[in-house]
């Protein structure tokens, strides 16, 4: 156990922010997740560790209501049953607390040790270990100004943490490209969408010699394999056009200029339900049938290509898979890189295409 106290206490004061923030599960540390929460069990032990006054019940509301009021504008009083119960909660394991609050003469409530507080209660090598990964968790939203205000917290707490266990170490790590390109959009086009500003976008494709002005209406970001799309509309258009971020030159926003919404009536989730990657070339999908041989069965049966994948036959070092896809570039992509671990059957098209870029491959190889 660690017996820093004052660090201790920085530590809970980070987490607790944190947690506010984001909603995290109890799962991942044990601490209060409401805020109010958080800010009436802190006042009740502001009173508690204050000897020079006797607290009665009615004291104690009144103490956390006035408390409420100034950090979250709250005018409607505290219950007597909200406090008993936080009484309750700081009393129990719940959280950790354990505090020895006893009620004296039948009236006044104080904690039996002089010396307890909320905040001296010291952090376990386990909470250390959650934190660390609670840790890499939030610094996945980097790029995001949204959250930049938690950038220092984040920081603070990541420094406290190796600083409290001189030995630990990540036990968690995400796949990110720090170096790619674009990242630095991100916030701009988020704002862009949640306040519906169309987007003055100078793009150029990888088939283009040079850069565009495209007049553009975002409607979603979309993540795949740590690269970066904004999806929408170009002015004008009807058709979703997804561009890269890594793809952009220059971003911004024209707040004068009409927005236009999204026609789809679809959700990301919805759009995207029948494909593999961020490429939507069509809206209906293809019954697709794949042989898996050899080493890669188990792999692909416990790690689907999609979540429409079904094994529809097994036999001795093989199996058939079906799927119902929308065919695309990452779809191929991802069955070539299994090279002859896998066999496209149907469609038809699909399997030619794969089967010339088979062709073409092995004669790069056959020209050495």
């Amino acid at each position: 156990m660690i017996d820093n106290t004052k660090m201790q206490t920085e530590l809970r004061s980070l987490f607790a922010q944190l947690k506010i923030f984001f909603n995290f599960k109890e799962n991942i540390v044990e601490m209060p997740v409401n805020r109010n929460a958080l800010i009436r069990y802190k006042a009740i032990d502001t009173c508690l560790r204050n000897r020079r006054r006797r607290w009665t019940l009615e004291d104690l509301i009144e103490k956390v209501s006035e408390t409420l009021y100034d950090y979250e504008g709250m005018e409607k009083g505290i219950s007597r049953r909200t406090i008993q119960s936080d009484i309750q909660v700081m009393r129990s394991d719940k959280l950790g607390y354990n505090a020895p609050i006893i009620i004296v003469e039948k009236k006044f409530y104080t904690y039996e040790d002089p010396n307890y507080s909320i905040t001296n209660i010291p952090l376990s090598d386990a909470d250390l270990s959650r934190m660390t990964e609670a840790v890499e968790v939030l610094k996945q939203f980097k790029g995001f100004s949204h959250f930049e205000h938690l950038n220092g917290v984040v920081q603070k707490l990541e420094g406290h943490i190796y600083a409290s266990a001189h030995n630990q170490h990540t036990i968690i790590d995400f796949e990110k490209n720090e170096n790619l390109r674009g990242l630095s959009h991100l916030n701009i086009i988020y704002d862009a969408i949640v306040h519906e500003y169309v987007l003055e976008i100078n793009y150029q494709s990888f088939t283009a010699k040079a850069p565009s002005l495209i007049s553009f209406n975002g409607w979603w970001l979309k993540e795949y394999k740590n690269r970066w799309f904004v999806v929408g509309s170009k002015t004008g258009f009807n058709s979703v056009t997804s561009l890269a971020l890594d793809r952009i030159h220059e971003v911004k926003a024209n707040k004068e200029a009409l927005y236009e919404k999204s026609k789809l009536g679809l959700t990301p989730e919805q759009f995207y339900e029948h494909v593999v990657g961020a490429t939507v070339n069509e809206m209906r999908p293809k019954r697709i049938l794949i042989k898996v041989r050899g080493e890669h069965v188990p792999y692909v049966a416990t790690k689907p290509l999609h979540a429409s994948q079904k094994i529809i036959e097994t036999g001795d070092k093989y199996m058939i898979i079906e799927m119902r896809l929308i065919p695309n570039f990452e779809l191929e992509r991802e069955i070539l890189g299994y090279g002859p671990g896998m066999e496209v059957i149907q469609p038809e098209g699909l399997r030619k295409r794969l089967a010339e870029k088979t062709r073409e491959a092995s004669r790069l190889y056959s020209a050495e």
